[in-house]
């Protein structure tokens, strides 16, 4: 249609598009800011709103308690090791040193080294006895260590037995007030598709079309992009059923247009040629014979070949002879191309 219209009123028409999106960007932040807001109307909900808040309290202070005693325990195991370890360290030196003595005994063979002997074997054996001991202790800071982690691990699988109830309620009540944040925005944004939809049969091409265009966009905008995305899933159902409501509607609505469409033009075709050219608007007309269709069917015509005066298909007229000049012309042109003369035919289409 752009190519039948004059220079200035394509621009204005450009100008007024721009105006259609926008109001709708506004309309759309608008909208977006409300629909980011409605979750702050419901409750935030924790897994403390579902626990049994008293038993929980006691397995928390009991688990705090706990793990203090396993940290002291490991802190007095690791001290038991590392004063093991030295024991352990002094045996063996004091061990081998004897050993070493002990050969050098059997090599000389001396009598009077035979209390050095003595003591030497008593000092052995009491640090024999140190280490015993040291390990002793090592092995009861071990057992306080484990006693202390298994207290540790059964009051912590109490816990999450709690904790694992609560977050199955907890689960519930999210999963329903995700439906019912979901209804607020199908409250919201249901009308706004409703009126869209008004418009767009009523108004959309009325004298404020920017702004009707411009709440349309809005209304699918706020509808496909900020309704459909929060559909709950709950396995795939509540999408495919929803999926199939929209497409079942807007298949309707296009089949339903479609019958109508062409019932209109059966009708438009069964009249006569001139009452035909009086129905179509002098853009309309030009538009579509610059899309190389006929006017009055949309059915494709070979307008470049010159034999051609009338629709092959619905039989209205598409070229005549200027009643001063005798020159073909448009049959929907205003004006002669050739003389300037004022077409009737033309300005009955008009």
């Amino acid at each position: 249609m752009s190519k039948a219209l004059r220079l200035s009123e394509k621009w204005f028409r450009l100008g007024l598009w721009l105006v259609a999106f926008v109001f709708a960007s506004f309309l759309i932040g608008l909208g977006g800011n409300i629909v980011a807001n409605l979750p702050k109307v419901e409750q935030r909900y924790t897994l403390d709103d579902f626990i049994d808040k008293p038993a929980a309290d006691t397995l928390r202070a009991e688990l705090r308690g706990l793990q203090e005693q396993r940290q002291a325990a490991q802190d007095a195991h690791d001290q038991a090791q590392l004063k093991f370890n030295g024991a352990r360290a002094n045996s063996q030196a004091a061990r081998d040193t004897f050993n070493n003595w002990l050969a050098t005994r059997h090599a000389t063979r001396r009598a009077e080294q035979d209390s050095e002997l003595i003591e030497r074997t008593q000092a052995l054996d009491a640090l024999k006895i140190l280490e015993r001991k040291a390990q002793a202790d090592v092995e009861r800071q071990q057992q306080a260590l484990l006693d202390a982690r298994q207290a540790e691990a059964r009051a912590q699988r109490t816990l999450q037995a709690l904790q694992s109830a609560a977050s199955e309620k907890l689960g519930v009540e999210l999963r329903q007030q995700e439906l019912r944040v979901f209804g607020y925005r199908l409250a919201l944004t249901l009308p706004l598709l409703a009126v869209a939809g008004w418009l767009f049969a009523r108004k959309r091409q009325s004298t404020w079309w920017p702004f009707v265009w411009g709440f349309i966009y809005f209304a699918l905008f706020a509808f496909f992009v900020e309704l459909v995305p929060y559909i709950p899933s709950y396995g795939g159902w509540v999408r495919y059923v929803v999926g199939i409501a929209i497409t079942v509607l807007v298949g309707r609505y296009a089949i339903v247009a479609l019958n109508r469409y062409l019932e209109r033009q059966k009708q438009a075709e069964a009249m006569p040629d001139v009452e035909r050219r009086k129905e179509l608007s002098y853009d309309t007309a030009l538009a579509r014979l610059a899309k190389k269709v006929c006017p009055g069917c949309e059915r494709p015509v070979d307008l470049a070949n010159t034999a051609i005066d009338y629709c092959p298909h619905c039989g209205i007229c598409l070229f005549d002879r200027c009643g001063k000049c005798s020159q073909r012309k448009s049959a929907f042109s205003r004006f002669c191309h050739a003389c300037g003369t004022a077409s009737s035919e033309g300005r009955a289409a008009s």
